[in-house]
């Protein structure tokens, strides 16, 4: 239902992981990184710099983000990047 309702209101989602906290954030399809920041904080979206993103299949795959790093699979994205429902980010920005 969930998904139907999002589909149906042009929703995606990402997500932030963290040690402590991992999170979906919700936003609108077709979104761009700095807006995907700014669903986080205003700063974030002001400051973007870039992204790193990678993807829940590969992390499946390689279990760790240090294994996802060795085999090249965390891409950075810039500012033009176009957020995919299921990413995960880590967003890099300065203010």
């Amino acid at each position: 239902l969930s998904r139907a309702a999002y589909s149906l209101l042009g929703l995606e989602t990402f997500f932030t992981a963290g040690k402590t906290e991992n999170r979906a954030w919700t936003i609108s399809k077709g979104s761009k990184a700095p807006q995907a920041a700014g669903v986080i904080h205003s700063d974030f979206e002001k400051g973007f710099i870039k992204a790193d993103v990678y993807t829940l299949s590969d992390l499946e795959t390689y279990k760790s983000e240090v294994a996802l790093r060795a085999a090249g699979k965390i891409r950075s994205e810039g500012k033009e990047y176009i957020v995919q429902d299921g990413d995960i980010m880590f967003f890099k920005f300065n203010v």
